[in-house]
């Protein structure tokens, strides 16, 4: 590729997605229900059903439950001012920090651990389906990995365009399969949940306050995913009308903090499927596996084990492609205003996306699975600081004067360093 090619390719915003600037109005011209479908394309990932069985098998139904409780309503809580200034500024979650309290090094930091998320959960994800690879059609572990991590990058490098188009065209048949085996499990077995609510752990003599702390700790991880609802979010079309305005709202609530009451739905799925694994007779180990999980749920769909492998493994791969189409694209814009902060270059989204989804190969060939619990815990505490100062920012600081009322993220009028960048 020639410089004059590359230069071009560089500054074409179709596949740059304004990656280190807002949005502008002229480019938020998508129209509400692709926007809201797209960012709800990033509630499908099974790591949420994964986080459900493990603390559900680990700490308890009572424990995992209250816990859970908890999480969803502090997430939305925490998130809710940060979708709203996005989708209103037209800001991703990076340009929304820089802006909020953390200056321009606070940022560069933050910008980090959000990329560091993206390309976690993507292993987690893409060893999820390689898993399901080997089961269904023999694919060794290490080939998976390639194959799971090669399939999103095509659709990814065309940005917002491209990715639209693929959450639209999968929500169907990912939705319907979704919810296909809960549907019919409750209807041929209706005493399936007997006993699920009395499960009491590996561990039921842990006193109850530790029990729902460590749950809480597993189930709070997720938070930062309020920062790939965002980076969607900003393409929301500033709303002309009352009725546009409702539908902005609704979005922004639903698909923006609303996205944890689907999430905390799987969570909670999550916790039926091992308890129901558990009674066909598997591991601990496995049954919090979300492969054994959904194989073990469509074998009360059809009896025919071929049928049972196949949509297992359809809707497994559309899941994770789902999620992981999303994982990357928010890791390849949190990676170029990490580096363009750090070396003042910018050499494409592209090129940081390839970047980001390698470092996901690299811990999925690592075996992330043996290490999750330990993962999970130190994202959740650092998440908690970042999202957490964060949302002060904007609700209490701003509001009282203690910081500027907008959002001011360009470089010449933020300051270098503040406080909050050493929460993190």
């Amino acid at each position: 590729m020639s410089r004059r090619s590359y230069n071009r390719w560089v500054v074409d915003e179709t596949m740059e997605d304004y990656a280190l600037r807002f949005t502008p109005a002229s480019a938020r011209r998508w129209s509400v229900l692709r926007v809201a479908n797209t960012a709800f394309g990033g509630v499908s990932f099974l790591a949420l059903e994964m986080i459900g069985g493990l603390v559900f098998l680990q700490y308890g139904f009572t424990n995992a439950t209250l816990a859970l409780l908890i999480g969803v309503v502090l997430i939305f809580l925490l998130s809710l001012p940060i979708s709203y200034h996005s989708s209103r500024y037209g800001i991703d979650i990076d340009l929304l920090t820089r802006g909020a309290g953390f200056g321009y090094i606070g940022s560069t930091l933050t910008s980090l651990v959000y990329a560091s998320f993206t390309f976690m959960f993507f292993a987690i994800e893409g060893a999820i389906l390689s898993d399901m690879l080997k089961l269904s059609l023999g694919i060794p572990l290490w080939l998976g990995y390639i194959l799971s991590t090669l399939v999103v990058i095509p659709v990814v490098a065309r940005g917002f365009t491209l990715i639209s188009r693929f959450q639209a065209w999968t929500v169907i048949p990912w939705l319907a399969l979704q919810i296909l085996p809960f549907v019919v499990i409750a209807w041929r077995q209706p005493d399936a949940a007997t006993g699920w609510a009395h499960y009491t752990g590996q561990n039921p003599s842990m006193p109850r306050l530790m029990g729902i702390g460590a749950a809480f700790s597993i189930i709070f991880s997720v938070v930062t995913q309020i920062g790939e609802q965002s980076d969607f979010l900003r393409f929301l079309p500033v709303p002309q009308n009352g009725q546009q305005k409702w539908a902005w709202w609704t979005v922004t609530l639903t698909c923006g903090a609303g996205w944890i009451f689907m999430g905390g739905l799987k969570i909670l799925a999550g916790m039926f499927l091992a308890w129901v694994t558990l009674r066909h007779g598997e591991s601990f180990v496995v049954a919090q596996q979300p492969t054994t999980m959904y194989l073990t749920a469509f074998r009360e769909v059809t009896t025919h084990p071929g049928w049972a492998l196949a949509l297992t493994t359809v809707f497994i791969a559309l899941s994770q492609i789902k999620i992981n189409v999303n994982n990357a694209y928010a890791g390849s814009i949190a990676w170029s205003n990490f580096f363009s902060r750090v070396t003042h270059s910018h050499p494409g989204r592209v090129v940081w996306l390839a970047f980001n989804v390698g470092l996901a190969l690299l811990l999925m060939e690592m075996d992330i699975y043996s290490t999750i619990i330990n993962l999970l815990f130190l994202h959740s505490i650092v998440a908690a600081s970042w999202i957490g100062a964060l949302t002060s920012d904007l609700v209490v600081n701003k509001p009282l004067g203690l910081s500027p009322p907008g959002i001011e993220f360009r470089r010449a009028s933020c300051m270098i360093s503040t406080p909050s960048a050493s929460v993190p």
